[in-house]
């Protein structure tokens, strides 16, 4: 599901402004399925469940490297949500946060990539977890965490009392804060309607019908 709309939003991009620099060339929605397919690839058993890579160094031929370029920042964004969506899909953990990393290789030839990738705990690593009914654990690292019904949420929640985007974790300094997106239903923590709340070890957080509870790791 997130690699469809990694897709629609990718053939978007590159139909309109990158249109003429993509013709008959290297298209970025490969890199997306790639990446995807490395992840299923690469994944392990852990302790709290299927960890999956997290790190990727993507090498591209001079003449593509150079294309991509012209919109790295951006195809960089598209790339970590494509996969944070197959993640969130796959119900895959991660141990640290999202890098990918574009680079050039003089040797390849026109239209031809290759990916190396591996789990990465980091210094970014999560320190905290959000630990849902079915016993997966959300890691929440640098990375803001949104709740709510929209495939691109970091946690998916299919629950008509939920909000498309329903609420967010944001970590600031050694804290987690909780912070409700405007929801039509509110955020609850202790069974308490926030809009705001810094989060404290044992905490549950209750979005629609789902609690979920806030621990250290």
């Amino acid at each position: 599901m997130g690699l469809g709309q990694f897709e629609r939003r990718l053939e978007r991009m590159v139909e309109g402004a990158f249109a003429k620099a993509f013709r008959g060339q290297l298209q970025p929605v490969e890199l997306g399925r790639r990446l995807t397919r490395e992840m299923d690839l690469h994944r392990n058993v852990g302790v709290r469940g299927v960890n999956a890579p997290n790190h990727f160094d993507i090498f591209l031929a001079t003449p593509d490297y150079e294309r991509f370029e012209t919109f790295g920042d951006v195809l960089n964004r598209e790339l970590v949500e494509a996969v944070r969506e197959h993640a969130s899909g796959e119900h895959y953990l991660f141990l640290g946060p999202i890098e990918i990393v574009i680079r050039e290789d003089p040797e390849m030839g026109a239209s031809t990539f290759a990916i190396e990738s591996e789990i990465s705990e980091g210094v970014g690593g999560p320190s905290d977890w959000l630990v849902l009914p079915d016993g997966r654990r959300i890691g929440i690292a640098d990375e803001v965490v949104t709740i709510g019904r929209l495939p691109e949420c970091a946690i998916v929640l299919d629950d008509p009392n939920v909000s498309r985007r329903h609420a967010q974790l944001r970590r600031e300094g050694d804290s987690v804060l909780l912070v409700d997106l405007g929801s039509t239903n509110g955020t609850k923590v202790n069974g308490v309607v926030v809009r705001e709340r810094r989060l404290t070890p044992g905490d549950t957080v209750t979005v629609g019908t789902t609690t979920m509870r806030f621990e250290p790791a």
